[in-house]
């Protein structure tokens, strides 16, 4: 994936902040999606190449923050996935899965994990993670496949799959920049554009339940007041977000950065 910037990038979100802490620019480069089984992928440059039958999907976020802090490391950390929930009364905590940290262990892999019976709560496949400081600047970098949950099934839900994933982070300069990538999403309809913290609705089996699962992608998060750091998940499920039999998230693909350190 080519990482370049550009001023003529499409789509280009911002949001200004306090004049005298910092400003938070958001972008998101548009994608074209199909239903299942289409590959939705994530470029950081413009006039990117679809070819027919393929889609792309990106989130570039920057941050701008106070200067004067070289005197502190900056720092990155990456996760493969994670599931926090409470399923029957019990809890249920997997993760973060090939979890990597800067100043830690910088890089980590997983074979692929099973989370409940026969991991129908949840299932990544490989993946990997790389988290690296240089030049005066970090980086994290994930990648996954085969991404599976069958938890909302019993309940009329459908099953979630992602093919493969990569969700990263870098510091720069003066603030921080993430990326995301998806391909062979089904489950749910993901749109032509993805927005950072956009959000899908699984609904109840009638009309008249509560939602099943709230699904945020391109989940970005960023302190108020902002410092430079930021949070990202390629992709958030929150189970029964109204309350029912499972409660709590599954993340695929996290990564965070903080130019000046934790």
């Amino acid at each position: 994936m080519t990482r370049t910037r550009t001023a003529r990038r499409a789509g280009r979100l911002s949001a200004a902040g306090l004049a005298s802490l910092a400003l938070t620019a958001a972008l998101a480069v548009p994608a074209q999606a199909q239903h299942a089984g289409a590959q939705h992928t994530g470029s950081q440059h413009a006039g990117a190449q679809h070819a027919e039958g393929r889609a792309t999907a990106a989130q570039d976020v920057e941050t701008q923050a106070v200067q004067g802090r070289d005197s502190w490391e900056p720092t990155s950390t990456g996760a493969v996935g994670m599931v926090d929930v409470v399923q029957d009364g019990t809890d249920v905590r997997v993760g973060p899965i090939a979890a990597c940290h800067v100043d830690g262990e910088n890089a980590n892999s997983t074979p692929g994990i099973a989370v409940g019976e026969d991991g129908d709560l949840a299932s990544y496949g490989r993946g990997e993670t790389s988290c690296v400081r240089e030049g005066g600047q970090a980086h994290a970098e994930v990648s996954g496949n085969r991404f599976s949950t069958a938890v909302l099934e019993p309940y009329g839900g459908p099953k979630i799959r992602v093919r493969s994933y990569t969700a990263s982070c870098h510091t720069t300069d003066n603030g921080s920049a993430s990326s995301m990538w998806l391909s062979g999403v089904t489950g749910f309809d993901v749109p032509e554009d993805i927005p950072p913290n956009h959000e899908v609705l699984i609904p109840g089996a009638t009309e008249n339940d509560p939602p099943l699962a709230r699904i945020v992608l391109n989940e970005f998060t960023a302190p108020e007041p902002p410092d430079g750091s930021l949070a990202m998940s390629a992709m958030r499920i929150e189970l029964f977000p109204e309350g029912g039999p499972v409660t709590g998230d599954i993340r695929v693909g996290s990564s965070r950065c903080a130019p000046y350190g934790d």
